[in-house]
């Protein structure tokens, strides 16, 4: 049965009141260690509802199957039972019953060694849930920009002031809309985001507010495009995967691109991001994806922005505790400049407001054209 089924429920002891979100992400993610509920997993499985006796509930996803906006289709449902409808055939299970194994001293060697192996990881995993209550992506859609594009620049720059360089960058994409479509990567890192995240931390460059918000709208523009040729299937990332792979079926030699090391280290991916927009109180967070790195997870509401920033202990170059602080100065540094050059500008006459422009709401793409005396929208659908 436990080879058949797609799910499984774990029933976790309670882990102790009051618990902070950041020890709630990390008990779904590995129960809490040996000690507490870390055996009460069963990774191969591509989801398993966590419920805890003391109240800490959630879902663990086992990537390979599916991306994160899956299960917030199925969480939007579940609140929607309308939108549930009953199978025409119902299977009774049977009564649950303890299993009793037999396990010879070679398999309580090897689950003594895999319970350290557990531990080891537990300790080493940084998870720093990190709610940002200045403001949502309410402000930001006032300044005409995608709330995405703008998180996103805003990481560049945390980044930058850690630790004084851009690095490579993923950004997943869905690309469901075709046939056994996954995701592809929207590549955040841009000679764009260079040039405003210097500007901004460059106490020696005599750089205007305004020049700076130039540069912030062209640093979002520039990623705004890429996600739209990321989610209609013109990214680099997959396309150099299928050549890659089609050299291998082949029985090719690898093409020499592959061998080189601005491809290697282009897809050495330092920062791992997501964004996984819900319409209800939930975060999602996961792992770095390289031992140097982060990961960062990421929910916009309309007036708070809800972010999962991960890292490993082991590393001498990361601390999600400092990653955080300077994503949160670069927020505020981006809103700072936003409301500094709105209030040199009057409304009416201020350029900002009246460029062309494509801004994300709530997974549509909308461009704003001035045209005349009013504005069109083009909208278009992306998931």
């Amino acid at each position: 049965m436990i080879e058949r089924c797609l799910c499984l429920v774990c029933l976790d002891d309670a882990s102790g009141p009051e618990l902070s979100d950041s020890a709630r992400a990390m008990l779904m993610l590995h129960g809490g260690g040996v000690a507490k509920n870390g055996g009460n997993r069963w990774y191969d499985k591509p989801m398993q509802f966590v419920v805890g006796a003391g109240g800490c509930c959630g879902v663990v996803c086992e990537h390979s199957p599916f991306e994160g906006i899956v299960l917030t289709i199925l969480k939007n449902m579940i609140g929607s039972p309308s939108k549930l409808v009953r199978a025409a055939s119902v299977s009774e299970l049977p009564a649950p019953r303890k299993l009793r194994w037999k396990c010879t001293p070679e398999i309580h060697k090897l689950l003594a060694s895999s319970a350290d192996k557990l531990q080891r990881q537990v300790e080493n995993l940084d998870m720093n849930v990190h709610k940002f209550y200045n403001y949502g992506k309410e402000f930001i859609k006032k300044q005409k920009m995608s709330p995405d594009a703008y998180i996103q620049v805003a990481l560049q720059l945390a980044y930058y002031r850690c630790h004084s360089r851009l690095v490579s960058t993923y950004e997943s994409a869905s690309i469901r809309r075709f046939q056994k479509g996954r995701v592809d990567n929207i590549r955040s890192a841009t000679p764009e985001a260079l040039a405003f995240v210097k500007a901004m931390t460059d106490g020696e460059l005599s750089t205007s507010e305004t020049v700076k918000m130039e540069m912030l709208r062209s640093a979002i523009n520039v990623q705004t495009k890429y996600t739209i040729l990321a989610i209609t299937g013109m990214a680099i990332d997959n396309h150099l995967l299928g050549l890659r792979e089609i050299a291998h079926e082949l029985k090719m030699e690898k093409p020499e691109i592959f061998k080189d090391e601005a491809h290697l280290i282009s897809n050495h991916f330092i920062l791992s991001t997501s964004q996984v927009p819900t319409t209800v109180e939930m975060f999602c967070c996961y792992g770095p994806v390289v031992p140097n790195g982060y990961g960062a997870c990421y929910n916009p509401q309309s007036d708070h922005i809800i972010f999962c920033v991960s890292s490993f202990h082991e590393s001498p170059e990361t601390c999600s505790t400092e990653f955080v602080k300077c994503l949160v100065q670069a927020l505020l540094d981006m809103r700072d400049l936003c409301k500094d050059v709105y209030c040199c500008c009057p409304t009416k006459k201020n350029p900002i407001h009246r460029t062309n422009s494509n801004v994300c709401q709530n997974g549509f793409y909308i461009q704003v054209k001035k045209n005349q005396s009013k504005f069109e929208l083009l909208v278009v659908v992306l998931h």
